[in-house]
């Protein structure tokens, strides 16, 4: 039987017919009496739906949204859709979408975050842009004093709509949009999926096809002022010097914002492991060049999108930003081979619990407002995934 993995949410249903009659040989040879309904049961079962019906609906739903959008009955033409990148820009005019684009790019996810004001917070969050993807430190200012301009009109636009997904990027994203406003405005929507039925890796919104976008438009809900309470909450205790706010945050469930709690509890996971001084994309990236072998950095960055990562937030940019820290430095954990990035010998014995990674480490790192120095005392991160404090 032909395998298909659907990556941009589109489902061709004539093709899950000619599955299932390609499977249903193989279910008779098993049992004489295996029907084409039950062939069709196991494809859309593969596909993450409960039955064949389902499958029907959800496609016969997409192509619906499709072709009658309907966006100009809804005022969407008078709607400002803002998003953490410019990911979906291209396919919601494809989609048929004719309001205005916004985005925030600043990656909250990296790199220091502080509750400062705006002028000084904007200058640390351009210095690090700038330091961390080599760029322009003059234009990465101008940059994001652009972007969160416009994020302060959100308090007073006619119509606005974010653009969300489960993982720590969007959800820092979310939190910093709505921590700015005293009350929700009267049209503040949220679009917020953490799943696409048909989708078995779904990684963002940016790998949807436009008509799945559509499909999405009508699933929008309203922002209350629960939601701006709490992202309240949850940006100052991200922004604290000591992750324990946001850790009883990250172990709680969230009603006015759902996937938070998720996106939080891993993001604390990017504080040091307690054990071996790792974050947990770096834990990520040791154990699998230790099971692969030498490997190239867009190859890793790859498999830890398509397998390993349990909630994949980091660009490849942002991934490769990352790494640095572990390859740059006297006494690095990775090698640049002409194989690709290597184990070094500390590297495995990090990764095997016979040294800690912040006793040979020369940079420093910070995540949200937690800031972490090599030979310094620090916060690090439990088995338990609770804060610990650890003494040089």
């Amino acid at each position: 039987m032909s395998q298909v993995f659907n990556t941009d949410g589109r489902l061709n249903l004539e093709q899950q017919r000619k599955r299932a009659k390609e499977l249903l040989p193989r279910l008779k040879a098993e049992n004489p009496n295996a029907t084409l309904s039950q062939a069709q049961w196991e494809i859309a079962k593969q596909l993450g739906f409960s039955s064949w019906p389902k499958l029907k609906a959800h496609v016969d739903a997409i192509d619906f949204a499709a072709r009658h959008p309907d966006f100009a009955a809804c005022d969407e033409a008078r709607t400002t859709h803002w998003r953490c990148g410019n990911d979906i820009a291209h396919s919601l005019q494809l989609a048929g979408f004719k309001g205005q684009f916004r985005m925030l790019t600043d990656p909250l996810c990296m790199g220091p975050v502080r509750n400062l004001p705006s002028e000084e917070y904007q200058a640390l969050r351009s210095a690090f842009i700038s330091q961390a993807f080599t760029l322009d430190k003059d234009d990465a200012a101008r940059r994001l004093a652009d972007e969160y301009t416009h994020l302060q009109a959100l308090a007073s636009a006619e119509h606005s709509v974010l653009w969300c997904e489960a993982d720590a990027y969007d959800q820092l994203f979310l939190i910093r949009a709505l921590a700015g406003l005293e009350r929700a405005p009267q049209r503040l929507e949220l679009i917020e999926v953490d799943r696409i039925p048909g989708v078995q890796r779904f990684i963002g919104i940016g790998q949807l096809a436009p008509d799945v976008l559509a499909w999405l438009w009508p699933q929008r809900r309203l922002i209350d002022d629960a939601a701006v309470q709490l992202a309240e909450q949850a940006w100052s205790a991200y922004c604290d010097s000591a992750p324990l706010k946001w850790a009883q945050l990250a172990h709680a469930t969230h009603p006015a914002l759902p996937f938070l709690a998720p996106a939080l509890l891993r993001q604390l996971q990017e504080l040091p492991g307690a054990q071996d001084g790792l974050s947990l994309t770096g834990r990520l990236v040791l154990t699998y060049l230790a099971e692969a072998g030498p490997k190239p950095a867009g190859r890793v960055f790859a498999e830890l999108m398509a397998k390993r990562e349990p909630l994949p937030f980091l660009g490849d940019m942002m991934f490769f930003a990352l790494l640095r820290p572990l390859i740059d430095g006297e006494a690095p954990l990775l090698a640049e081979t002409d194989a690709g990035l290597a184990l070094t010998e500390l590297g495995r014995a990090v990764l095997e619990g016979q040294a800690y990674w912040l006793e040979h480490a020369s940079h420093e790192r910070w995540v949200g407002g937690t800031r972490i120095t090599p030979g310094q005392p620090h916060w690090t991160i439990d088995e338990d995934l609770r804060p610990l404090w650890r003494l040089a």
